[in-house]
């Protein structure tokens, strides 16, 4: 009968757990306008629906590819998101617990005898979520004994100089009935920060295979570079020789040859200085791949690397934005304060609990569970905050406001990703234009120099002349592959600003599924 009353109390009071004072959440509106900037520096976009992708689509190389394969096995930053979800999992999972009664179970045996001296043996024991075992006294004088014991159900008796005691008992203890739905609010809000946490672990996954992408052009930027300088030093060291022996001959003055050494020396600095930044690239592809990398897996050059970069089409909808991973990690956080809300206003109202036992009681342990041994005992209570000086109003409030924050970062972080996407789409729309441009002047900066060069062996022009145009060529074969590396990044970068892999999308779409076990789970 007890068993049946307290299943009852509980079953009650989750039926009446159906009240909420939660604020009904919706999704605020896009504080961005509906579609992406146009005019002169923006490409004319296809309003076509984003199609689906993953890296792989974007990223062709099957280098690259591998790297990011390895990456996303062994980056630790990787590691400490999966540990991070698997905390936030854990959390919910507790929260959700309070939700039901934890059972406690407990059993104790006593004993005491008496003779020339006093002897008492107690001992107790319990299982389950939480549990306490009675303490006990026993006391004997010469032929008689006493024994007192406070465990609810125990039954001590004197026969001659010695007593003993069973029992055994099962119950709960301060079981909130969620009348106003404060335990459900509070689950509910743990749930949310748990996909929060998820949502920024795909963020941090995102910028890896962004990182990872961008470090190996930049990589293929230097080894271009380093080539450059490599065939300048080689050109001028040429130049040296030939000038040293016109000066020799005399045909040339010794200021020819300064100028021809100061080429050389320029290019051999600027070698030196790629070697470090080459080497420094691989560094840095080793540490976000969490690995040693092969050396296979790295590019010779510029012009390689970017033509295997593939462009993405980003479509006019600015509502794409909201399948970012920081996007959807902020308006989960907005929907964890907007469930803490109901939390504070529940604790408002009053809160009833239940303390229930059933138990056995006997003085032999062959009879501790016969029907005469039954005990039972209920104590539900009711607690109300009559006085706490306006702290509770004050929590509401104080809730309220955290949901407005958390409501403005979800609107800023919205409007810094389309300010991003923009910027990027921005500099696509123009590149094009620059990278042809930089194409014709490096063919132009060539072409001068092998005309003046003639010139000068022909004693026409001065070797200023032709020194101007080795520097003009330098530089123009150097911001060509600057340009280039832009070119490939930007398109890299457009991949990250919209968010990645499609696959990946995993946005706030009101209540979550949950396994019977208690943990989250999507459909």
């Amino acid at each position: 009968m007890m068993r049946r009353l307290i299943l009852a109390l509980a079953l009650g009071g989750s039926a009446l757990a159906g009240c909420s004072m939660e604020p009904k959440y919706v999704r605020p509106d896009l504080p961005v306008p509906p579609s992406w900037p146009v005019g002169d520096a923006y490409l004319r976009q296809s309003e076509a629906a984003l199609p689906a992708i993953t890296y792989r689509d974007v990223f062709r190389d099957r280098r690259l590819q591998t790297l990011i394969d390895q990456a996303l096995a062994n980056n630790r930053d990787l590691r400490i998101a999966a540990a991070n979800i698997a905390a936030a999992r854990a959390q919910y999972r507790i929260q959700r617990a309070d939700l039901f009664p934890a059972i406690d179970a407990s059993g104790r045996y006593s004993y005491s005898g008496g003779g020339d001296g006093a002897r008492s043996t107690a001992s107790s024991g319990s299982t389950g979520n939480t549990g306490t075992g009675n303490t006990g006294t026993g006391t004997g004088t010469g032929g008689t004994g006493t024994g007192t014991g406070t465990s609810t159900g125990t039954v001590t008796t004197t026969s001659g100089s010695s007593n003993s005691a069973f029992s055994a008992q099962v119950g709960t203890t301060a079981f909130e009935l969620d009348l106003f739905g404060r335990i459900r609010s509070l689950s509910r809000a743990a749930l949310d920060r748990y996909f929060a946490t998820e949502a920024a672990a795909r963020a941090t996954r995102l910028t890896l295979v962004g990182d990872i992408a961008t470090a190996w052009l930049t990589y293929a930027a230097d080894r271009s570079l380093l080539k450059i300088a490599q065939d300048t030093a080689t050109s001028a060291q040429k130049s040296v020789r030939l000038t040293r022996a016109r000066l020799d001959g005399g045909i040339s003055p010794r200021t020819d040859l300064r100028q021809a050494e100061q080429i050389l020396e320029t290019a051999n600095a600027d070698l030196a200085a790629q070697t470090t930044l080459v080497a420094q690239d691989v560094n840095a592809l080793q540490l976000l791949v969490g690995a040693p990398i092969d050396a296979t897996l790295l590019p010779a050059s510029i012009d390689e690397a970017q033509a295997t970069i593939a462009t993405l089409p980003a479509g006019l909808d600015s509502g794409v934005l909201l399948r970012r991973p920081d996007v959807v990690q902020a308006e989960y956080e907005l929907r964890a304060y907007n469930a803490e809300i109901g939390a504070a206003r529940a604790a408002l109202f009053p809160r009833i609990s239940l303390t229930g036992l059933v138990g056995f009681a006997s003085t032999a342990l062959s009879s501790l569970f016969s029907g005469g041994a039954f005990n039972y005992s209920v104590a539900p209570s009711v607690s109300y905050p009559i006085f706490q000086a306006g702290a509770g109003r004050a929590n509401v409030r104080y809730t309220e406001a955290q949901r407005d924050a958390a409501l403005a970062t979800y609107e800023k972080t919205i409007q810094t990703a389309f300010q991003e996407t923009a910027d990027a789409l921005a500099r696509q729309g123009t590149l094009a234009a620059q990278l042809r441009a930089q194409t014709n002047f490096q063919i132009a900066a060539a072409d001068t120099l092998r005309l003046v060069n003639a010139r000068y062996q022909g004693g026409i022009d001065t070797f200023l002349s032709s020194l101007d145009a080795q520097r003009s060529l330098y530089t123009a074969q150097r911001t060509l592959v600057a340009t280039a590396l832009v070119g490939a990044t930007n398109r890299v970068t457009l991949y990250r600003v919209i968010g990645g892999d499609s696959s990946l999308e995993a946005t706030p779409q009101g209540p979550q599924p949950v396994t019977p076990g208690g943990a989250p789970r999507r459909d």
